[in-house]
């Protein structure tokens, strides 16, 4: 029986309710996934404002950093799958062609998202090569202070990291309870970071930025006095935990089926990363078999230019040729700079109608990425005024080929990683959700196709790139799901990796320490890169002489980062439509 109070109150939602509910019965489909999308992009930006910066999105929240508390990640999923349930609702067959890509993009987030929450990876969140350590220094050149406002807020947030800093400590020790633990290796290197940041120097920290570009020096002193009393202490806590606490009790090895679900855990990293639902044993296989097929050309180049018949010896005249090694650091820089400037001539002429009108430079890595063995990589410039950067390693000049150094620009900036996600953003309006959701599958994947365009359009110098760009590619499908699921021991990775001739032994173990603290993401880039290759063929098959390969490339890129049964739909489309004057002559 209801009191009329409470019966009143029951109407009032009620209507509340049918009104919301006549709104947005009102909206079209398109509509409804906007506001979906919207309303996820705020969420994801509550729950994380420092998001904003990298994906370019308009905030002005500045005074925190991500809430990593118990609380805050279960509210954060409750949001996820109230978000997903309104998305099902939605029928797709109802959207133009144009909402596909949001509808891919949130579908995908959302069930992919999901589905990693049975690795509870805050519970393990010792990462040497993005953890929060790396991207808060991001966030600290990205920290806007030229207002009043702005310069209080930036005080406030990097107030706080000692907070912050204590609520990692908390989920770690819940999850030694548990038994979530991050290798002892990874553990180490971050150990070695923290040694590093902590440099006791406030002006030589990488969080000092907001006060080194502010000309407002009481602001500059108080940041000054932020560092030296709060975060420095903060990062030495941290690191001595990690030290006495965490590292003795750290797991040996590295695969993620040694955690508690580890099995379903990293089929959701495969997901996540390849946006496939894949099974690591069909990774693995579709790897073996990619492999086997670039062996093959390994060795019928080996005959062509060396006469070798088999692939180590192959690789070592690769690596013995004359004038293939660098004699220090700058020449590896300076080379890597050149090279780029060979390549923009080069993808300008034959692989894209047009280059995209932000540019791209090479910068050393900063130095707490190479004292961890960060590897090479390209750094998203959201602000297109100015360049992206591709932070080469330089660490390991001495046994770096000019081979190498080649395919991994080409691969970084042109016509790779820059080329797709600049181009993508004047050629495809942006959207919040796009700018804010992407995907290692593809990006990775046209990077990976970026190589071997590299070779067609001619911009590699030497013959040997030829040979070095097919002996990796396909390796990370086999030696990843090899240490997650079948345990391959570490030394038997460092074999398989130093067996292409591409790493080290030094360089080798790092890769490891990588797909430990990455998993699955090493699949993703010949997960993307098969489906783009296989797409082109198709295409050629079909449109014969009217295929033109900046127009295929335009298309591939026009939509922007999107799932890869997205691109597939999108690709299929664009090639039925281009074969509709060949039907109708027949």
């Amino acid at each position: 029986m209801f009191k009329p109070a409470h019966y009143a109150s029951l109407l009032a939602v009620l209507a509340a309710s049918a009104s919301a509910n006549a709104s947005r019965d009102l909206q079209s489909p398109t509509q409804q996934l906007d506001a979906l999308a919207n309303r996820f992009v705020d969420q994801d930006l509550a729950h994380d404002p420092t998001l904003a910066y990298e994906a370019g999105l308009a905030t002005t929240v500045h005074d925190r950093f991500e809430d990593r508390t118990p609380a805050a990640i279960a509210s954060f999923a409750r949001e996820e799958r109230e978000d997903l349930q309104a998305l099902l609702k939605l029928d797709a067959s109802t959207l133009p062609p144009a909402a596909m890509p949001t509808y891919a993009r949130l579908r995908e987030k959302l069930e992919s998202d999901l589905q990693l929450r049975v690795c509870k990876r805050e519970l393990w969140n010792v990462n040497h090569f993005d953890g929060w350590q790396s991207t808060f220094a991001d966030v600290a050149d990205a920290q806007p202070i030229d207002t009043p406002d702005q310069r209080a807020q930036a005080l406030r947030r990097w107030a706080s990291l000692p907070t912050y800093v204590d609520v990692e400590i908390a989920n770690l020790k819940r999850g030694l309870d548990q038994g979530y633990t991050a290798p002892k290796s990874v553990v180490r290197r971050v150990i070695r970071q923290m040694n590093g940041l902590a440099t006791g120097v406030p002006e030589k920290s990488p969080f000092f930025s907001p006060a080194a570009r502010s000309n407002d020096a009481e602001f500059k002193a108080a940041f000054r006095q932020l560092i030296v009393e709060r975060i420095d202490p903060a990062l030495k806590r941290y690191g001595q935990f990690l030290k006495l606490t965490y590292l003795p009790r750290a797991r040996v090895g590295v695969a993620i089926s040694d955690l508690p679900n580890g099995p379903a855990c990293y089929r959701a990293f495969l997901r996540a990363e390849t946006t496939l639902n894949r099974s690591p044993g069909e990774v693995f296989a579709l790897g073996q078999q990619t492999v086997a097929a670039n062996s093959a050309k390994v060795l019928r180049l080996g005959r062509e230019l060396y006469g070798t018949s088999d692939i180590p010896t192959t690789l070592s005249r690769v690596k013995a040729a004359p004038g293939e090694h660098f004699k220090s650091r700058d020449e590896l820089l300076a080379f890597s700079r050149h090279f780029l400037a060979r390549a923009k001539s080069k993808t300008a002429a034959s692989l894209i109608g047009q280059l995209p009108k932000q540019d791209v430079v090479v910068e050393p890595e900063r130095a707490f990425e190479e004292a961890a063995g960060v590897s090479s990589h390209l750094d998203i410039q959201p602000d297109t005024t100015k360049p992206a950067i591709y932070r080469i390693e330089l660490g390991n000049w001495a046994s770096e080929t000019r081979a190498e150094a080649e395919i991994v620009v080409a691969h970084e900036s042109l016509p790779g990683h820059h080329l797709q996600i600049a181009f993508a953003r004047e050629i495809s309006p942006a959207t919040r959700l796009s700018k804010l959701i992407s995907n290692a599958a593809y990006q990775e994947g046209w990077a990976r196709y970026a190589e071997g365009m590299a070779e067609e359009a001619g911009i590699y110098d030497t013959p040997n790139a030829a040979i070095l760009r097919r002996i990796w590619p396909a390796r990370g499908m086999v030696v990843d799901p090899g240490l997650h699921t079948f345990h391959w021991t570490r030394a038997q990775a460092i074999k398989y990796l130093m067996s292409t001739g591409r790493f080290t032994r030094k360089s080798a173990d790092a890769e490891v320490d990588r797909i430990a603290v990455m998993p699955g993401q090493l699949t993703a880039y010949d997960s993307g890169a098969l489906v783009i290759f296989a797409l082109r063929d198709e295409a050629e098959r079909q449109l014969g002489k009217r295929f033109d390969l900046k127009a295929f490339n335009q298309v591939v890129l026009e939509e922007g980062v999107v799932p890869l049964n997205e691109l597939r739909r999108h690709v299929t489309a664009w090639i039925a439509s281009q074969s509709h004057p060949r039907q109708a002559n027949h």
